[in-house]
């Protein structure tokens, strides 16, 4: 399945802000759950409508800033509930406007809240297979989960989009021409959460408040290497940003990848620039790795101007039939169609 852009939307700043700015985003029937975690602390889990009552559940981490709410995440939940497949977005701590009971969040090598999801829905869900999908940072935190020993056996498959491979690289791509719009927006969003945070803990948990008033204020932070200097580094234990894009950059770990994972990356990502594309001979023999020439950052918008297509949905779910009965999901389909005709 080729991805084409759709005509007059090749840009790449267009492909990735159009489903944000101009997408009509389907409705989901969700069901809302509160997830303990083992250190006390929990996170917000969003069902689709569909039950997984066959132990099948297709889980998606979102990207640095996203959510349940963001347009990958409702366009994707929408067409695993057409065709009866349980999926669930795994909201990170303290994203989707909650906030949390401890100063953690998610960072570009968070596996521990990752791994707590997987058990969790196995303990709690009987789930029997898992394909995870993460998006962007997502990605990488789904990346750095997959090569660790306790990577949860029931992940049958996965599936990663537009993930910043190379850290380092990535941070400084955001200092250049229009991407440092991206810049100033996503930052914005992390100091005013991280105030909204730490204004929280002061409240209700100051022991934990301590960590984030040893930072001290954000003032003055331009660029994604500050702010991993400042924040991620000090809150994770890194010495600073570069021991934190060395540790955490999954592009070095895409040898030893075991499961079946799909990559979608676009060569136009205004968040990257080509030096994160892996080399064939340097991924594991269990990657496809699809490279588009266009598609900005999650954008990848086909069809027509007046009827853009989604193309990252209909890819997605033709991966994830692979592995969760395709002739189930057709029989589905036709049922539906003959229930249709006779409405």
């Amino acid at each position: 399945m080729t991805f084409k852009p759709a005509r007059f939307l090749a840009n790449p700043h267009v492909q990735t802000l159009w489903p944000t700015l101009r997408r009509k985003l389907p409705a989901v029937a969700r069901r809302e759950e509160k997830m303990p975690l083992p250190d006390g602390d929990h996170l917000w889990l969003h069902w689709g409508a569909s039950l997984p009552d066959n132990g099948r559940i297709v889980v998606l981490l979102h990207g640095i800033t996203g959510c349940s709410d963001s347009p990958y995440a409702r366009g994707l939940q929408h067409e695993l509930d057409k065709i009866g497949i349980a999926s669930v977005v795994a909201n990170a701590r303290g994203n989707g406007g909650r906030l949390n009971d401890r100063p953690e969040c998610s960072y570009a090598g968070e596996t521990n809240d990752v791994h707590a999801v997987m058990e969790y829905l196995q303990e709690q869900h009987q789930a029997r297979e898992l394909i995870v999908i993460g998006y962007s940072l997502g990605g990488s935190r789904l990346l750095n989960y997959l090569v660790e020993e306790r990577a949860s056996p029931l992940i049958v498959a996965a599936a990663t989009v537009c993930v910043p491979l190379d850290l380092g690289i990535c941070a400084r791509r955001l200092d250049q021409g229009f991407s440092r719009i991206y810049r100033k927006h996503l930052l914005g969003q992390l100091c005013e959460d991280f105030d909204a945070r730490r204004a929280h803990l002061r409240e209700h948990f100051p022991a934990h408040a301590r960590r984030f008033d040893d930072i001290g204020p954000l003032d003055g932070i331009s660029n994604f290497v500050e702010y991993d200097n400042r924040v991620i580094a000090p809150l994770y234990g890194f010495r600073d940003a570069n021991d934190y894009y060395r540790q955490c950059s999954a592009l070095p770990k895409l040898g030893r990848i075991k499961v079946p994972t799909l990559m979608i990356q676009a060569a136009d990502d205004p968040f990257m620039t080509p030096a994160v594309l892996p080399a064939k001979d340097r991924i594991s023999a269990n990657i496809t790795l699809e490279v588009t020439p266009n598609g900005g950052h999650v954008g990848f918008v086909a069809g027509t101007f007046r009827k853009p297509i989604y193309w990252l949905e209909p890819r997605l779910v033709e991966w994830i039939s692979r592995y969760f009965n395709r002739e189930e999901i057709v029989m589905k389909d036709f049922i539906a169609a003959a229930q249709a005709l006779h409405e």
